[in-house]
C-alpha cells in the first residue's frame, strides 16, 4: 500500500494529491468493508470537502467555507456511505486529530448499563469522536432517571470546543428541524457553532442495494 505515491513530502510536510489519495482511500476501503467498495463520481464534491478537512489544508477549507476549528456533521439519506466516508477519512487525518466512530445507539446501551458515567466517559473528554446516526436513539431512563444522552453529551463537547479541547463529527439522516425535536433547541444552536455541516443530496440512492 505505501508504493502508491499518492502525496510527496517536502521539509517534513506531506502535499496530499486528491486523486491519487482517493485510490489510497479505496484499496483501504476495500480491506475494511469488501472488494465492493468504491468512490462514486456524483459525491466527489463532498469528497473534496473530507479530503481538504482530513488534511487540514487552511487555505482551500476556508474558499470551501470550511472552519477548521469546527469538526463535521455529514448528513445524508439512509445508505449514502456517511458512516464510511467518516472511517475512512479518519484514516487521512493526522494522529492528533484521528477520531473513534461511536453509534449513538451504542452510547444509549451503554448508559442503562453503566449510568451518568457515560456522560463523563464521551462528553467530558479531550478525545476525538465523531457520533454516527444522531437521532435515531431514545431518551433513556437509568433507576428511572431519564435523560437525553446524546443531547447532554454534546452540551458538554461544545464547551470543550470553546478551548480547543475534542474535535466532534457526527454523521445524521435528520435535519435541523428533527434534531430540535429530539435534542431541543438549545443542541441544535450549540450545533451550528460546532459543525462544518456538508449534506448529500435527498435524491442520492442507497448505495447497500
Amino acid at each position: 500500500m505505501e508504493t502508491i505515491q499518492y502525496y510527496i513530502e517536502k521539509d517534513g510536510i506531506k502535499y496530499f494529491h486528491f486523486h491519487r489519495t482517493l485510490v489510497h482511500l479505496k484499496m483501504i476501503g476495500k480491506k475494511k468493508f469488501g472488494e465492493a467498495f468504491k468512490f462514486y463520481k456524483e459525491d466527489e464534491e463532498i469528497l473534496e470537502k473530507l479530503f481538504l478537512y482530513a488534511i487540514h489544508d487552511p487555505e482551500s477549507c476556508s474558499q470551501k467555507g470550511i472552519d477548521l476549528k469546527k469538526g463535521i456533521l455529514l448528513i445524508g439519506p439512509v445508505g449514502c456511505g456517511k458512516t464510511t466516508l467518516m472511517k475512512l477519512f479518519s484514516e487521512l487525518t493526522h494522529e492528533i486529530f484521528q477520531y473513534s466512530v461511536k453509534a449513538t445507539r451504542e452510547i444509549s446501551t451503554e448508559f442503562i448499563e453503566d449510568g451518568f458515567q457515560v456522560l463523563q466517559k464521551y462528553g467530558k473528554t479531550y478525545k476525538n469522536y465523531c457520533f454516527d446516526d444522531l437521532g435515531v436513539e431514545q431518551s433513556i431512563k437509568h433507576f428511572g432517571n431519564e435523560c437525553n444522552v446524546i443531547g447532554e453529551i454534546l452540551l458538554s463537547r461544545y464547551e470543550y470546543m470553546k478551548i480547543n479541547k475534542g474535535k466532534t463529527h457526527a454523521t445524521t439522516n435528520l435535519n435541523a428541524n428533527d434534531l430540535e425535536k429530539i435534542y431541543g433547541n438549545r443542541v441544535r444552536s450549540r450545533l451550528r457553532e460546532m459543525f462544518n455541516v456538508i449534506t448529500f443530496p435527498s435524491t442520492t440512492p442507497d448505495k447497500r442495494k
